[in-house]
C-alpha cells in the first residue's frame, strides 16, 4: 500500500465523521453558522450583507449535502 491509499483512507475516514457530526450536531452548526453572519454584517454595517447572504446559502448548501441534509 502506498502513500496515496494511505491518504485516501484517511480522508474517506475524515469525511465519515464529518457526516456523523453533522448528523448529530447539524442545527448546532447552521445556528453557528447564523450567528456568525449577523455578527459580520453588524461589523460591516451591513455594506456586505448580500455577500454575506450569498456565503450563508452556500454553507447551508454544504451541509445540506452532507449527512442528513436541512435540519
Amino acid at each position: 500500500m502506498g502513500f496515496m491509499d494511505d491518504a485516501k483512507k484517511l480522508a474517506e475516514g475524515a469525511r465519515d465523521k464529518v457526516d456523523e457530526l453533522v448528523d448529530e450536531h447539524g442545527d448546532q452548526v447552521r445556528s453557528g453558522i447564523d450567528k456568525v453572519a449577523e455578527v459580520a454584517n453588524e461589523k460591516t454595517g451591513g455594506k456586505h450583507g448580500d455577500k454575506i447572504d450569498r456565503v450563508v446559502g452556500k454553507a447551508k448548501e454544504a451541509l445540506d449535502k452532507r449527512g442528513k441534509g436541512p435540519v
